[in-house]
């Protein structure tokens, strides 16, 4: 007979009574992981798709010690480099040691050194600082002190301005490994007032801080939205309380950050560098990897994928950066190569000259090197890319500042304008240029400037309806 218990004469099957138990508890259990699960998703889904709240970040004193003796005046700035450094220049260049390159081989490996020689007996022998120098105070160029920080900036104002003509203030924003002189070209274009167009800009040009005249911080934390509020805080130092702004690269994230954070400040942003990150941006990219069209344009997916082959020469070097000038320009000069196009990469001389004077390239190499601010410009980086910076989801958060993007066919990364629209709910303009790449206000600057203004008319014609 099979398993049982007589109770009150009765026979219990105490094994189906045990099976019934078990199958109850399963179930019990089963229920409860499928809720415990349900909430980890809901947990998980409202954490990817939460728009953090807006940060308040208030002005910082990041010079050395306390605050103290702020000095708010304007002062004229002229660069004018010590022989001493420029002997001292002259006699690193005469002793580079390089190893030669590989047979066949362009800058796969990293700066080509055949080419190299060259580039170092143009600098040292072709190459006159004291006329570059005399260039690069062609414009009129300030200092003042900003949050503690000695900030270097240009400021051109347009010239003959008839008086139908209005003048808006516009801060322009360079990256790395950049600096003021990017802007060198496009600054005339934006200046000279246009015929049939009844707005001229007056532009604001700063070198970061810790980049080229510009004074690094003596604390940790400044950041890129940190930066946000130091040039603020700069244009209102200038009487600016409400002013546009147009960034690539770090001036790109900048400027994001700073169309978020001030939006009643911003009148208009304008980049070719737009940045975003959008709930659900890794996991829309990643989806992406695998149906690229679902994301992307089909026009336009060899500019996002393969994720591999846009993000992985970002963190190559190739010749160590020490206290080599012809180390520093090597490094320098290998991201102008390859942000211009990837595919300079096969050349022998890096595609340099493809776009640009070398004169031009060693004048951005020099102001790296006779301010010795290669190290404080990098730090930006770790700043930029910190724990405490990723809390503060600024590029999460959407902003209603009237926004205009352009994309050249080379840059190093590319936002498909259905996330664009996530952050920027105000974009009015999304270009796509036939050529160019990274360094566009160096390379392309007339394409850059009919961007520009293309964007802002459309942005005074929206505010005047």
């Amino acid at each position: 007979m099979g398993a049982g218990k007589v109770i009150d004469n009765k026979v219990v099957d105490t094994r189906g009574q045990r099976g019934r138990q078990q199958t109850a508890r399963h179930e019990e259990t089963t229920r409860t992981n499928i809720g415990l699960t349900a909430i980890g998703i809901g947990s998980l889904y409202n954490k990817l798709t939460s728009v953090p709240p807006l940060p308040k970040l208030e002005s910082t004193w990041w010079g050395p010690g306390q605050p103290h003796n702020v000095d708010k005046s304007i002062r004229p700035f002229r660069i004018n480099i010590s022989q001493e450094v420029l002997d001292d220049l002259n006699t690193r260049l005469q002793h580079v040691k390089l190893t030669p390159p590989l047979e066949g081989i362009g800058f796969q490996y990293g700066f080509n050194t055949d080419y190299l020689k060259k580039v170092v007996d143009f600098w040292r022998t072709k190459y006159n600082w004291r006329e570059r120098e005399a260039y690069l105070n062609s414009f009129p160029q300030f200092k003042t002190q900003v949050d503690g920080l000695d900030l270097h900036f240009l400021h051109v104002k347009p010239k003959q301005v008839p008086p139908s003509t209005r003048v808006l203030p516009l801060l322009l924003l360079h990256g790395w490994p950049g600096s003021v002189r990017e802007f060198y070209e496009i600054i005339p274009l934006l200046t000279t007032p246009r015929e049939g167009v009844n707005f001229v800009f007056e532009v604001v040009v700063p070198s970061l801080p810790g980049y080229g005249f510009s004074e690094g911080a003596s604390k940790p934390g400044l950041g890129a939205a940190q930066m946000a509020v130091v040039f603020k805080d700069l244009m209102a130092r200038l009487g600016f309380d409400k002013f546009y702004l147009q960034g690539g690269d770090w001036g790109g994230i900048i400027g994001a950050n700073m169309a978020t954070l001030f939006q009643e400040k911003v009148l208009g942003f304008h980049s070719n560098f737009c940045n975003t990150s959008p709930p659900l941006y890794y996991i829309k990219l990643i989806l992406g990897s695998f149906w690229p069209t679902l994301i992307v344009d089909e026009k336009h997916v060899d500019k996002t994928y393969p994720l591999s082959t846009h993000f992985s020469f970002l963190v190559e070097e190739s010749v160590a950066l020490t206290d080599s000038p012809v180390g520093l320009a090597a490094y320098i000069l290998e991201k102008f190569s390859l942000g211009t196009n990837a595919k300079f990469r096969s050349k022998s001389d890096g595609g340099l000259t493809h776009k640009f004077q070398l004169a031009d390239l060693l004048d951005n190499v020099m102001i790296y090197w006779v301010t010795g601010s290669i190290t404080t410009s990098v730090r930006l980086y770790s700043e930029g890319f910190s724990r405490a910076q990723r809390e503060l989801g600024i590029l999460s958060i959407p902003t209603k500042v009237p926004t205009a993007c352009v994309w050249f066919p080379n840059e190093i990364r590319y936002y498909p304008e259905y996330f664009l629209r996530e952050k920027y709910h105000n974009l009015l303009q999304n270009s796509h240029m036939k050529q160019g790449g990274h360094f566009a206000a160096l390379e392309e600057p007339k394409l850059l400037a009919e961007d520009i203004f293309s964007a802002i008319k459309i942005m005074l014609d929206q505010k005047s309806t």
